[in-house]
Formats: C-alpha cells, sequence, structure tokens
C-alpha cells in the first residue's frame, strides 16, 4: 500500500512538473512575440486569420482589406472616438478596470445572463492579436496574461496603434485605414469627427453595419461618443 502511494505521488509530481514546464514554454511563447512587435507591425493576427479562413470557405481568393497606418497618421479624433466608446481611462489603468469589471459583473447578476463585458483596449488587443473567439475560463486567464505583458512591455501609444490596426471593422475589413476607406470611400485622415465616432460606434459588432448604414441606435450612440470626445486622453 505505502509503496503504491509513493508511486502514485512520483506520478503526480511528474504530472504537475511536465504541465508547469510546459505552461512556462507557453507563455515565453506569448512573451517573446509580445517583445517582437513592440518594434514590428503584424501582417496579420489570430483573429484576422479566423477570419479570413471564414471568407475562403465561401471564396478561396478572398483577401482580407488591411494596411497598416503609423500612430501619427491616424486622426486624433478617431483615437478619441476609441477611447471615448471602447475604454475611457485607458491612459490610467494598467490593463483592466476593476471598476468596469464589478459594474459588468453587478449588472450581469441582475440580468441572470451576460450582457454587459468590460474588456478594455489593451485586454481586447491581447484576444485580437493571439486568441480565438472561444469563451472559456481558460482562454480568459491567458487574454489576462497577455494582458499584463501588453502593458508592462510596451507603451499605451504603442498598444493603441496596434489596436487600431487590427481591430475589426467589417466583413474582412481590419484597421482604421481599410474602415475609413470601406465605410466612407476616404482615406482615415480625412475622416470628419462623426464619421470617427460612427466607426467607434460600431466595433463591438462591426458585421451588424452595411456601409455607413444608419439606425435610431446607432446614431444615438454616435452623439454620445462625439459627446465625450473632448475629454478622452489619448496616448
Amino acid at each position: 500500500m505505502l509503496r503504491a502511494l509513493r508511486i502514485a505521488w512520483k506520478v503526480l509530481a511528474y504530472g504537475v512538473a511536465v504541465f508547469a514546464v510546459a505552461l512556462a514554454c507557453v507563455q515565453g511563447w506569448f512573451y517573446a512575440h509580445v517583445l517582437w512587435w513592440n518594434q514590428h507591425n503584424p501582417s496579420a493576427t489570430s483573429f484576422m486569420q479566423a477570419r479570413l479562413d471564414l471568407l475562403r470557405q465561401k471564396d478561396r481568393t478572398a483577401r482580407l482589406k488591411h494596411q497598416w497606418l503609423a500612430y501619427e497618421a491616424i486622426p486624433a479624433h478617431l483615437k478619441r472616438a476609441v477611447v471615448a466608446s471602447e475604454d475611457a481611462k485607458f491612459v490610467g489603468h494598467e490593463g483592466f478596470d476593476w471598476e468596469a469589471i464589478q459594474k459588468a459583473i453587478e449588472k450581469n447578476e441582475r440580468k441572470g445572463k451576460v450582457v454587459a463585458g468590460a474588456s478594455t483596449i489593451s485586454q481586447q488587443l491581447a484576444k485580437n492579436l493571439f486568441l480565438s473567439g472561444e469563451r472559456s475560463w481558460a482562454r480568459k486567464a491567458q487574454e489576462a496574461a497577455i494582458t499584463w505583458m501588453l502593458e508592462s512591455v510596451m507603451t499605451k501609444r504603442r498598444i493603441l496603434e496596434l489596436y487600431l490596426n487590427v481591430a475589426e471593422w467589417g466583413d474582412g475589413v481590419f484597421g482604421a485605414e481599410a474602415a475609413a476607406r470601406h465605410h466612407f470611400g476616404v482615406p482615415a485622415r480625412a475622416l470628419t469627427a462623426q464619421q470617427a465616432a460612427w466607426l467607434a460606434a460600431i466595433l463591438p459588432s462591426p458585421l451588424r453595419y452595411a456601409r455607413g448604414h444608419a439606425t435610431a441606435y446607432l446614431g444615438e450612440r454616435v452623439a454620445i461618443i462625439q459627446g465625450r470626445m473632448q475629454q478622452a486622453r489619448i496616448p
């Protein structure tokens, strides 16, 4: 009996050690990519590739609409609109908005289902760069770990630059430049403040809205974002 317990303990200890090493290797892989992307622009992300795979199930020649823009070339009112809409405390937090998370938890508990989220721009970037659309506690834990890596390695300016270049703004449309051309037929630098607010407003559900499409809800949302843009702090 004692011998069996010793063997079981050794097997358990070995299994834990192997798991710990594997986990460390996985996190090291993520961290190495974060270091690389701090200095180099990604040509694609995990989410972009997943979307392209779906498009190519219908059309084998499908391509994504995507063109990189340097931070300085992205209009300030688009940066302000996105921060005002998605993460008002972006400049001040360290990757997580704990107050917003608590409010989302309380709202979801009242409704009895998930109706609100509290993902920051950093968290959304972590998901877009590396992860699938799967919803699980393991994926959320990995998202949190990558968010910490992004915040520890990159400046807020770099995080926002990456986010605005890889965010989805339509079916196969990624990044501010492609979004401006797809929805309004103009380069990003020519966007008006109202157009920037419209692009920010559709970020949570970009596939729902056709080019420049307007609804009563969207109009209200655009007006709210425009009202908050001047107060939005950007890096």
